[in-house]
């Protein structure tokens, strides 16, 4: 018994000698280590703490170089679009100089020829931003009043026009085939009170308003140096201060000719109201004309007024205004603008775009041409998509 005893003895004595060691072992360690569950060492802070900071201050200067990269490709576009600007205005000044220079050749010719040259185109020419020449005829009194009271300023009002914002407006007539007629007098006396019409040398007619279109054109450059010759029917409504706005966008740009364009088609049929006798020229029965402004409301450019000036002789005459026009410059290098805000319906049409933030240069009804009995509805078109008097004034040119 005795001796099982000791040799249990001897094996807890060697067991706690062995658990003394490893806890001594164990508390040397970490005492070495200095790891006693303690706080994280302060240099692994600082440590951690500069890593952000790096990480930080690599984000802001990469973010620095994306902005500068931005910025640089800002400038880029920014110069682009400049020199692409400078270089219409450029090409404008030149365009308008050959014309000109033409316009002086054509003068020239003439005194050589012995043609009597009018006083009127030696005279200096008034500066102005846009003649709008509103065309009429000897029926129209009651078409005029209603324009009068509506879209087209009076009295001072349209002095005023002229000098400040340079707008002209004028109501464009011949005169009859027969000379000093009573219908002749009656534009006299109407233009005595009013003070607004231009008075044209041609004999008027339905039939010949390709006619009436170039002698417009000629008579307005020989008058006034403007930038843009507008053409609009007595039956259509006008928003004077879009109209100079959207003009104003296409200043710099040489040879523009502005509306909405289409392509109806060729009517060979002459019982057809726009009957074209000169079918055959466009090709096959079915074919369309090529694309040009519709005669209700158009601009062009200086240059191209100038052109029309000049060759006036020579420019061909197709039964439809409009299509004559465009055909004049179907062979030049002309910017065909398609404007749709100058070919808005009457209300709600006009009404809704207005409400919408899109305010309509021009009204009018397809189906009439115009506006279907403009002299009654004018007003009401005018109350409803009239832009407020003052619009003009602000418009910026």
């Amino acid at each position: 018994m005795k001796g099982k005893s000791g040799a249990l003895d001897r094996r807890s004595s060697a067991r706690w000698r062995l658990l003394l060691l490893c806890a001594f072992s164990f508390g040397l360690g970490m005492l070495f280590t200095n790891r006693f569950w303690t706080a994280p060492n302060a240099n692994n802070h600082i440590m951690s703490q500069r890593r952000r900071q790096d990480q930080e201050l690599q984000l802001v200067s990469e973010d620095c170089n994306t902005k500068r990269k931005h910025e640089g490709h800002k400038d880029i576009m920014g110069e682009v679009t400049r020199t692409h600007e400078a270089i219409q205005l450029l090409d404008k000044s030149i365009s308008t100089l050959q014309m000109e220079l033409a316009a002086k050749r054509s003068t020239l010719e003439l005194v050589r020829s012995g043609v009597p040259v009018t006083s009127e185109t030696s005279q200096p020419r008034k500066k102005a931003f846009v003649v709008v020449g509103v065309n009429t005829a000897f029926s129209s009194r009651k078409r005029r009043d209603s324009v009068r009271e509506t879209w087209m300023p009076q009295g001072e009002k349209l002095l005023q026009l002229e000098e400040q914002k340079g707008i002209v407006i004028r109501f464009t007539i011949g005169h009859s085939a027969t000379s000093n007629s009573i219908l002749d007098k009656a534009i006299d006396a109407e233009d005595a009170q009013h003070h607004d019409f231009l008075r044209l040398d041609h004999v008027e007619g339905y039939h010949e308003l390709s006619a009436k279109t170039k002698i417009f054109f000629s008579t307005a450059v020989s008058i006034w140096d403007a930038d843009f010759y507008v053409k609009v029917d007595d039956d259509v409504h006008v928003n004077l201060g879009m109209l100079a706005t959207t003009l104003a966008r296409h200043k710099s740009k040489p040879r523009t000719y502005i509306g909405c364009m289409k392509s109806g088609p060729v009517l060979a049929d002459k019982n057809m109201k726009y009957h074209e006798p000169e079918a055959w020229k466009f090709g096959e029965d079915g074919n369309k004309y090529f694309r040009h402004a519709t005669g209700q409301i158009y601009a062009i450019s200086k240059d191209l007024a100038t052109y029309i000036s000049i060759n006036q002789p020579i420019l061909h005459k197709y039964a439809n205004e409009d299509v004559s026009l465009g055909s004049w410059f179907i062979g030049l290098e002309v910017n065909h603008i398609d404007e749709r805000n100058m070919c808005c319906g009457t209300p709600p049409d006009c009404e809704w775009k207005g409400q919408a933030g899109n305010m309509c240069v021009a009204s009018f009804d397809w189906s009439c041409s115009g506006i279907c009995k403009s002299v009654e509805r004018l007003k009401d078109v005018h109350a409803r998509c009239g832009e407020g008097d003052s619009s003009v004034w602000s418009a910026l040119i």
